[in-house]
């Protein structure tokens, strides 16, 4: 298996002007942020109570109630809206998730469901199923479910995009600056997923 490491190289979202969703302020659907942990081969993502999401150890990215995500410096990585749909910057449509299950931008099946019991399938070439790690401690609320399954499913189109872009090179997976382990790939400036 391939070593994927997440990085966030916030220095090239910072350099973004990208506008944040229309709704950021206002904010989107509600969550609960649980004290959960995604376990995937070498990749270990942790989210803790108070909306910080670590990736192997390192604060990256923070999740807060009002459906937010976003980077170290407070800057605007998506929003969870009431009715499912991930808007990001520029109001960039990323997809649509309910409490286990997120699909990709413009498509109506699932590419990924976070189960009941916490593991994580991600349906690959004709829904063929792939185990794609395990959540512990997202069943606490359905809100704190649906976080897990929002975090899954940005982290999951970071690493999707990047096993696309690869042979065999151990692969990093970013999300904005300095911080961090394996290539150091980031998002760049205005598209931070897909």
């Amino acid at each position: 298996m391939r070593r994927l490491a997440l990085v966030v190289p916030l220095s090239l979202l910072a350099a973004c002007t990208a506008a944040p969703p229309a709704n950021w302020a206002r904010g989107g659907a509600l969550l609960d942020i649980p004290r959960a942990r995604w376990v995937h081969g070498n990749l270990a993502v942790d989210v803790l109570p108070d909306g910080k999401i670590l990736v192997n150890g390192e604060h990256q990215l923070n999740v807060d109630r009002g459906g937010r995500v976003f980077g170290l410096e407070a800057e605007p990585l998506a929003l969870l809206e009431p009715d499912g749909r991930v808007i990001g910057p520029n109001d960039d449509p990323l997809g649509q998730i309910g409490v286990l299950h997120a699909s990709l931008p413009g498509e109506a099946s699932a590419w990924l469901t976070v189960a009941q019991s916490g593991a994580v399938i991600r349906y690959v070439e004709e829904g063929e199923r792939e185990p794609f790690g395990v959540w512990l401690g997202c069943g606490v609320t359905p809100r704190a479910h649906q976080t897990c399954t929002l975090v899954t499913h940005l982290l999951g189109l970071r690493i999707r995009k990047l096993e696309r872009q690869t042979t065999t090179e151990p692969v990093g997976v970013g999300f904005g600056s300095g911080l961090g382990f394996g290539s150091g790939l980031g998002f760049g400036a205005g598209a931070p997923f897909p």
